[in-house]
């Protein structure tokens, strides 16, 4: 049964973001979604519990605001880079290590890394992420972690607590 409703609440929620909240497109949405959730929860190994609804809270409410302000940083940074007359940039490979343990929080780091502007992530290791980076700051590999991660780890620690 908790594999149903997860299920359900998974699709609802996908239908109400497409569609919005009409109530003749909720009721149909509704039953739509129980149909769906027949169908596909038994085949489903995964559900959500309390645990997983307060870490889903906590990454809305939390992460996504910091994210969108890295996101403005870095356009604006990129944005003076390629409008400078003189390209003044260092482009390489950086490692930085990382302390992420599960495999979805490291996903969410790497990712955030290369949708911000300027960096994109190459690999990621166990411990660690190699990324390309468009104008690489400092020399030491703890510079590179604070000027690239270090604020999106120390968020998705409070996250996934």
């Amino acid at each position: 049964m908790r594999k149903f409703i997860s299920v359900f609440m998974a699709l609802f929620l996908v239908w109400i973001s497409l569609t919005g909240f009409k109530a003749q497109e909720l009721i149909l949405g509704a039953a739509v979604s129980l149909i769906l959730a027949a169908i596909i929860s038994p085949k489903t190994v995964y559900s959500f519990g309390k645990k997983d609804f307060m870490v889903l809270l906590r990454f809305i409410f939390l992460y996504l605001p910091l994210f969108f302000v890295k996101l403005i940083e870095s356009n604006i940074q990129m944005a003076k880079i390629v409008l400078s007359p003189k390209m003044n940039i260092k482009p390489g490979f950086v490692r930085i290590h990382t302390d992420m343990r599960s495999d979805l929080s490291r996903f969410i780091l790497a990712n955030s890394i290369t949708l911000t502007p300027g960096t994109v992530t190459m690999d990621v290791l166990e411990d660690a992420l190699l990324i390309h980076w468009v104008n690489v700051e400092g020399t030491r590999e703890k510079e590179h972690y604070d000027a690239i991660a270090g604020d999106f780890e120390n968020m998705l620690r409070r996250v996934f607590r």
